[in-house]
């Protein structure tokens, strides 16, 4: 059996999720109270979207100190998945939230009121700094984490959908189309909907055992099937434990019945083979005429 593995880390700076999450904090209070004094309901949308980031941000800064705990008896992978799951969560709520916010928002668009413009446009330009500042610092960890990319989305959403309040603002102020506040607050909640899919359909493939999207399976078998020792391989597995470790099991039908000595050698071939397809943690099972399906994919229960 080859055990063959590369894990790679990425560290996440404390502080700067720390200053996030309080900057946030006080982004949605404030546009709570603003949300209300006003009575824009793309505000108050707004706000919601900014409670979802601290959630998202409070999740992904415990989540990967979870994921760093060593591996145990009990738990031989340790805490591997619980970025996953934080991202899984992030991505369900703020569709969650979106879909409530449309709803909401609809029944606002046929019976318009009068918004405090003044009040949308100094909330609307502080969450922009502020969602600015925010995403400044987490750009860096977002390229190598799927979990703080997660929380990451969230911040640059808010700017964008700050800049759409602010321009709703200047509408309602100067032109009083304040039909325009209920609109963007539905446009939010699609764009928020648009943006979250995709990252939710990753987490669910991740943690349903997927195999990974750039792993093909055909080309893998033609290669290790190439080796001139192996007359076949199958009953196989390929699965990520989060978004960089993959995994990968199979049987291998060998031609002749060798020595473990002289195995090891092509376990070594098929460890270089899969390495190519940035593969590291490997587990073959070697097999002489055993009488099993050969099919490369075995159906459960078979």
């Amino acid at each position: 059996m080859s055990h063959d593995h590369q894990h790679h880390s990425h560290q996440v700076s404390g502080k700067n999720m720390g200053i996030a999450i309080f900057l946030n904090i006080l982004i949605t209070v404030g546009q709570v109270i603003g949300g209300i004094i006003s009575g824009s309901m793309a505000l108050l949308t707004d706000a919601l979207h900014n409670f979802s980031d601290v959630i998202a941000l409070l999740l992904s800064y415990i989540s990967n100190r979870i994921a760093k705990r060593k591996s145990t008896a009990k738990q031989t992978y340790g805490y591997k998945r619980a970025e996953i799951l934080s991202a899984f969560v992030n991505a369900a709520v703020l569709i969650g939230i979106a879909v409530f916010l449309i709803v909401e928002a609809a029944q606002r668009f046929f019976n318009p009121v009068a918004i405090r413009s003044n009040i949308v446009i100094w909330f609307a330009l502080a969450s922009i700094v502020i969602n600015f500042i925010s995403v400044l610092m987490l750009q860096k960890d977002s390229k190598e984490s799927m979990n703080i990319k997660s929380a990451y989305l969230h911040l640059l959403t808010d700017v964008l959908t700050s800049v759409a309040v602010l321009i709703g603002g200047l509408l309602m102020k100067y032109y009083s189309v304040f039909w325009v506040d209920p609109l963007l607050s539905i446009l939010i909640a699609f764009y928020l909907i648009f943006s979250s899919y995709r990252l939710l359909m990753d987490t669910i493939k991740i943690l349903m055992q997927f195999t990974p999207s750039d792993i093909d399976l055909e080309k893998i078998n033609e290669k290790i099937s190439g080796i001139s020792a192996i007359k076949n391989m199958h009953h196989v597995h390929v699965w990520q434990l989060d978004e960089n470790i993959k995994h990968f099991e199979a049987h291998v039908d060998l031609k002749e019945d060798i020595p473990m000595s002289q195995f090891q050698k092509i376990l070594n071939q098929i460890d270089e083979i899969l390495h190519g397809f940035d593969i590291y943690h490997v587990n073959i099972q070697p097999e002489y005429n055993r009488d099993d399906s050969k099919d490369m994919i075995v159906q459960h229960g078979k």
